[in-house]
């Protein structure tokens, strides 16, 4: 939807509209609450600001929606649209790769008590791979503040998917 729409939305239906970048309901109502906006700029510095930090109970229920890297989710909701959008670059015939992403979220999933999380638009499998090879030999404590940045990355891509700045601008 374009922008000028989303700041006409009631607030119950533009929360409707900012929950799938992100269910966070802290950061969507601040979002939300912020409009109008004049640009698209404005729309993604609040959602930038509202998601400095996210709490770490913020970050696990976020996580819950979010599947491993190289599964795609079957739901026929926006969010999992999204996401399947977003894993484009990762091949499911790539046998070799889907084998080794599959035993690094096992590995990862062991480690951290999480999902894996990586902005996965735009990264090629071996991008994310070596990514998720590397993260492995975090501590915790730095594999939070990292998946805090990637979350926030997702959350801003999503919304600027799902708003635009329309023709007017």
């Amino acid at each position: 939807m374009e922008l000028e729409e989303f700041n006409r939305l009631d607030r119950e239906q533009a929360i409707t509209a900012v929950t799938p970048a992100l269910d966070i309901t802290r950061w969507v109502e601040a979002v939300v609450d912020a409009r109008p906006f004049t640009s698209l700029d404005d729309l993604l510095e609040q959602g930038r600001q509202a998601a400095e930090p996210f709490t770490a109970t913020e970050v696990e229920a976020a996580l819950a929606h979010h599947p491993r890297i190289g599964e795609r989710p079957k739901a026929q909701t926006t969010e999992a649209a999204m996401s399947r959008s977003e894993q484009s670059g990762v091949d499911p015939a790539d046998q070799a790769v889907a084998e080794a992403l599959a035993q690094g979220n096992r590995d990862y999933e062991e480690k951290f008590g999480r999902v894996f999380l990586i902005r996965a638009a735009g990264r090629s499998a071996q991008e994310i791979l070596a990514s998720l090879n590397e993260r492995l030999a975090h501590t915790p404590e730095e594999e939070d503040t990292i998946v805090a940045g990637q979350l926030r990355e997702i959350a801003l891509l999503r919304l600027s998917g799902l708003v635009t700045e329309g023709a007017n601008a």
